[in-house]
């Protein structure tokens, strides 16, 4: 029974980890409850950092919704904490010891494979480890693709493959006035990329591209859009019969536009949209990829299947963007098939029982689906079910603050809080400034970061 004033740990800076924290704060009146949120990066925001291309400015504006209950200092930030990694930090069970509950909201950060020969050749990647890489998240700071042959192909239909073929499609003078790190900036600058193929399984009134991305790739200064859909885009465009949704009518409007131009305008680069085509091989020179096949298909009541009918495409870079799935939680349940960890509602569960004091949030807990703002209903929810359970939560082992920080020097974890990340992002600022034309630069390197919250 809890007697002690609850304290509750969120494990994740990113979106759903500070839905939860603020709702947890708006409960704090009548729970008297204490907050800390925990990352293992110096820098907070997770997906909206590391995940939102550099160029969607508007996107990451929901950071000053996120950072709203740290400004007060009501929510406590505890940043460069890994917990529960095999490679070091904090035990989970010790972290436990510190808190009434814990709520992990650590996302979904694996990127799912094609399953087809040759995957795993040099220049075969996912789609995360490109996006991490343009975003400066300092897991990845030598992780470019190889951006040596004029040919990539993006395999996906949805905004993740646009992001990463506008990015590669657009001029390293473009992407200067972002806050895309200095060494991203270099490669892109060497790039010699000149056609991006997105390979669509489906058929263009299938897509998952929201419109406002769609339309962002047809307004190029940089690249030609170039649609290969076997004519069913041609007079009136495919049959609309049962589509309701309202952006599957936008998208199908451009495509259509797009296609009846059928207009090369000369620009450098150019970005093909491939419907009813799906990767079958990866082919290799050296180890390295130097094509793929792909194979035409066609919709039969509603299923995908392959015609045999196959071609190559001439690229030196395969990129996935099939979703994504998460890593297990030492110490709790995993449902391998769902890539989630088994709960109602956000109260953990394991057997069928509860796994007191465990809670998730995000895409841990739902699956990689969603925009930004699915999180924020979806931790309310958890949140509810932390309520609901907290009279009941056993005091931890040791709850006073100072007995977790004593906890975090014994494992040899630095520790950075608010206002160490507050001159980080100031350092950030300053380089974008020096710049020119960019709000910030990211910092990208873990040491560098570390000094720049030590103002050293």
């Amino acid at each position: 029974m809890t007697s002690a004033q609850p304290r509750v740990a969120v494990i994740g800076a990113g979106p759903s980890g500070l839905y939860a924290a603020a709702a947890l704060l708006a409960s704090a009146a009548d729970t008297g409850v204490s907050v800390d949120v925990i990352d293992r990066l110096p820098a907070p925001y997770g997906l909206v950092r590391y995940g939102v291309a550099p160029d969607h400015v508007k996107m990451k504006s929901v950071i000053r919704v996120l950072q709203k209950p740290f400004d007060p200092a009501e929510v406590h930030f505890l940043g460069n904490v890994p917990v529960g990694r095999e490679d070091g930090g904090l035990p989970l069970d010790v972290l436990r010891e510190h808190y009434h509950a814990v709520v992990h909201a650590t996302g979904s950060s694996v990127d799912r494979a094609l399953g087809v020969p040759g995957e795993d050749l040099v220049g075969s990647v996912g789609s995360g480890q490109v996006v991490s890489w343009y975003s400066g998240h300092p897991d990845h700071l030598g992780s470019a693709p190889p951006l040596d042959h004029p040919g990539v192909a993006v395999v996906g239909a949805g905004n993740v493959a646009l992001d990463v073929a506008r990015v590669l499609a657009k001029s390293a003078d473009e992407m200067a006035t972002t806050d895309i790190p200095d060494n991203v900036l270099a490669v892109l600058r060497e790039s010699a990329v000149r056609d991006v193929h997105i390979l669509i399984r489906r058929g263009p009134q299938h897509v998952k591209f929201t419109p406002a991305e769609l339309r962002q790739i047809g307004e190029l200064a940089h690249a030609d859009v170039i649609v290969h859909d076997d004519d069913l885009l041609a007079g009136e465009g495919p049959d609309r019969t049962g589509i309701d949704d309202r952006r599957q009518h936008q998208n199908l409007d451009m495509l259509v536009k797009w296609a009846a131009a059928d207009i090369e305008e000369g620009r450098p680069r150019r970005i093909h949209l491939r419907f009813l085509r799906s990767p079958v091989r990866v082919l290799g020179t050296d180890g390295r990829v130097s094509g793929l096949v792909i194979e035409r298909n066609e919709v039969v009541d509603g299923r995908v299947r392959g015609t045999g009918e196959e071609e190559t495409l001439d690229v030196g870079l395969v990129v996935r963007a099939i979703g994504y799935s998460a890593e297990p939680i030492p110490g709790l349940p995993f449902d391998e098939a769902t890539g989630t960890v088994p709960n109602e509602g956000g109260r953990v569960m394991r057997d069928g029982e509860p796994v007191v004091g465990s809670y998730v949030t995000g895409w841990i807990k739902r699956g990689p689906s969603g925009v930004i703002g699915t999180n924020k209903g979806d931790a309310i929810e958890t949140v509810q079910k932390l309520l609901e359970d907290l009279p009941n939560l056993p005091d931890p082992k040791a709850p006073a603050r100072e007995d977790l920080l004593a906890s975090l020097v014994a494992h040899g974890v630095e520790a950075v809080d608010w206002t160490d990340w507050l001159r980080l992002d100031a350092e950030e600022v300053r380089l974008g400034g020096a710049r020119g034309g960019a709000d910030r630069v990211k910092v990208a390197e873990l040491a560098a970061m570390i000094a720049a919250c030590r103002g050293t």
